[in-house]
């Protein structure tokens, strides 16, 4: 890599933060902006029930053997506006969970897979009252009922920036991460809190988990292997108003519903120097490329197709001065990493390409193929590169797929089911 500079990703109305960018073979600072979209319902995760105190209740059809409590407390002041609905139940099951705002209005929610709480689909208001209504059922089918009422704090005067790399309606890759930033990072003591209202659901179903990065400043989700062709993904980051540590509180919500397409695997070899290309299985076309020089070396690891620019302006003078630096015009540029390596044209070196490596670190292949290549990827189309003298940095782009299944998991802030974690992956 040539130098090294941090730059901030401006997303309108959005408070986001950008990973870091170093400048390698392009001096180009742009990064693909997250999506930010609000109202998903939670479908997986668990809850520690907070704060405990028992509401009035009663019950109907009988003695129930019914024991109820739910949270937060009657008179509870200064909530956080991402409240749960938290109960305790013995002797039964909950059934229904009913919360009004201050005017008589239902919110919308839904329970957690394991039944520890109730979610609202949405942030609550500041400086609200709210009105919540628990009802479980004992065997015998009678019923009780616990109640309670809080008022939400006001707006909190220091925030979390996050941001979601997924669009609503987009189709991606198969090795396409659910990748969530914050800004500043989260500490470790408070990553299991914020992980729990991070919620991933996939249709046809393939469990998976959350792994961190080590600064805290990225989380990515991952099934044990590539996602299936035709996979919807439902993503709801439910972390607006939620306490992130420090006295912070995520800014907002962000949500995502988006498809997995087909599959599509670009493996480069540097001791033949060819890139083979594989579609649903099948080897579709082999492309002799040029890699990184010795001086500024391809990274080896597993890494996806994060950006695509048909035309752009790779400027390193910056970094490196006029002598050495340079300006040059790219088309069919495909980012796959941070530090500025990428797949693209490179005109100027197809008689180096199949032969040795001529490049600054990208992954250089002659117009006609990069063209080609172009047309055909998605972000989050997976590209992996073998043999280089360089090994590809955790975070270094998205790199969920580089790491073993065995090895992702241990980023997980919180347990992993032990079916989950011994399942063979990628």
């Amino acid at each position: 890599m040539v130098g090294m500079r941090r730059s901030l990703v401006a997303v309108v109305a959005l408070v986001v933060v950008a990973p870091l960018a170093l400048a390698a073979c392009s001096g180009d600072e742009d990064k693909p902006s997250p999506a930010a979209w609000v109202g998903a319902s939670p479908s997986s995760g668990s809850s520690a029930v907070p704060e405990s105190g028992v509401a009035e209740s009663g019950q109907t059809g009988g003695v129930s053997a019914v024991s109820l409590s739910v949270t937060p407390a009657t008179g509870k002041k200064d909530v956080p506006v991402s409240a749960e609905i938290g109960f305790k139940v013995s002797g039964g099951k909950v059934t229904t969970v009913a919360l009004k705002d201050a005017s008589g209005k239902d919110v919308a929610g839904a329970l957690r897979e394991d039944g520890s709480a109730w979610v609202p689909s949405k942030t609550l208001k500041t400086s609200k009252r709210y009105d919540a209504t628990v009802t479980a059922v004992d065997a015998a089918g009678v019923t009780k009922t616990a109640s309670t009422s809080f008022t939400t704090m006001g707006k909190p005067a220091r925030k979390t920036g996050t941001g979601l790399y997924l669009f609503d309606d987009k189709t991606y890759g198969v090795a396409m991460p659910v990748v969530v930033e914050f800004s500043p990072g989260i500490k470790k003591k408070d990553r299991a809190a914020v992980q729990k209202r991070m919620f991933v659901k996939s249709s046809p179903e393939q469990p998976g988990t959350w792994s961190w990065t080590s600064s805290g400043t990225q989380a990515y989700y991952r099934a044990p292997n590539y996602w299936k062709t035709g996979t919807e993904l439902t993503v709801r980051i439910a972390v607006g108003g939620l306490p992130t540590g420090g006295g912070r509180y995520g800014d907002e919500d962000r949500a995502a519903t988006a498809k997995i397409g087909r599959s599509f695997v670009m493996k480069v070899d540097n001791k033949t120097k060819k890139m083979t290309v594989v579609q649903e299985g099948k080897t579709i076309r082999t492309l002799p490329v040029s890699l990184g020089k010795k001086s500024t070396p391809s990274s080896s690891g597993t890494m996806v197709i994060m950006e695509k620019k048909a035309s752009t302006i790779f400027d390193t003078t910056a970094e490196l001065g006029p002598t050495e630096g340079y300006r040059t015009k790219i088309d069919y540029a495909q980012r796959i990493t941070w530090s500025g390596q990428y797949v693209h044209s490179a005109p100027w070196s197809v008689g180096a390409q199949g032969k040795r490596n001529v490049s600054h670190g990208c992954v250089n292949v002659s117009p006609s193929n990069a063209r080609w290549l172009f047309d055909k990827t998605l972000i989050g189309d997976p590209i992996t590169v073998r043999g280089t003298e360089d090994k590809l940095d955790v975070g270094n782009g998205w790199t969920a797929f580089d790491m073993s299944w065995k090895e992702f998991v241990k980023g997980s802030a919180l347990p992993v089911p032990a079916d989950l974690a011994a399942q063979e992956g990628v």
